[in-house]
């Protein structure tokens, strides 16, 4: 314990730095739990359009979009989400699945879609990446 505190002492740098990067850490493993956005897996997703009718909001721009998404997917880009929020209302209680290539932009418009009053309100966890690793299908194009 002497030799941490020494440590400490001679080290506050790398003691703050460290503190920040588990700060972090800790409120990126939280924050979805927090603010009660789930995120799914791939599977779990494909579980939730077959049997609750789930809705997948693509948050990606228009160029990624057109590589390749997700069949019957409605494609609003993140910067435009809060201006077109009135496209989504017909889709209000039925549970809204956000999706972007990684699950970082998707994560921002969920947390848009809870502000807006949206309920089940969900993140495709790993984006359309994960998508792909799980060997499940994408549409090609625009729709």
């Amino acid at each position: 314990m002497e030799q941490l505190i020494e440590f400490l002492g001679n080290h506050p740098g790398l003691f703050l730095g460290f503190s920040i990067v588990m700060g972090l850490l800790v409120w990126n493993l939280l924050s979805d739990q927090i603010s009660g956005i789930k995120p799914l897996l791939p599977q779990e997703v494909t579980l939730l359009i077959n049997h609750e009718n789930a809705i997948i909001l693509d948050v990606r721009e228009a160029k990624e979009y057109a590589e390749g998404h997700i069949l019957n997917s409605v494609h609003i880009p993140l910067s435009t989400l809060s201006d077109k929020m009135a496209r989504l209302e017909k889709y209000r209680n039925q549970p809204l699945i956000a999706s972007c290539l990684s699950g970082s932009r998707s994560g921002n418009a969920c947390r848009m879609l809870k502000k807006n009053g949206f309920e089940k309100v969900h993140n495709l966890k790993g984006g359309i990446t994960a998508w792909q690793n799980a060997n499940l299908p994408l549409i090609k194009g625009k729709s």
